[in-house]
Formats: structure tokens, C-alpha cells, sequence
């Protein structure tokens, strides 16, 4: 029972930091005035990798 409440704490915990990360990322990019569609672009780029680096480390703590 305990893995069950585990799995289903870490699917919302997931996706809360998912949603957090993308609305910081576009509060910081559309925010500005002077942000051009590059610039967002690069900084969601830059989440993404930031999210995969989250989940090669997840990996490696496993071990």
C-alpha cells in the first residue's frame, strides 16, 4: 500500500514542479517587452535540458 501512495505522490509532485518550471520560464520570457520569440525559445530550450539533467540524476541516484 505504502508503494502505491509513493507512485502517486511522485506523478502530482512531478507534474506541480513541471508546471512551476514552465510558468517561470514564460513569466521571465514574456514578462519582458523586449523579449523576442528567439529569446523564448532559447530559455524553454533551456528548461528542457535543465529537465532532462533532473531525470539523468534521478537515474543515477537509483543506483
Amino acid at each position: 500500500m505504502e508503494r502505491v501512495i509513493n507512485m502517486v505522490i511522485r506523478q502530482v509532485i512531478r507534474q506541480v514542479v513541471n508546471r512551476g518550471m514552465n510558468a517561470g520560464i514564460d513569466k521571465l520570457t514574456q514578462g519582458r517587452a523586449d523579449a523576442t520569440p528567439e529569446q523564448q525559445a532559447r530559455a524553454r530550450e533551456s528548461g528542457n535540458r535543465t529537465k532532462q539533467a533532473m531525470r539523468l540524476i534521478r537515474r543515477f541516484a537509483r543506483f
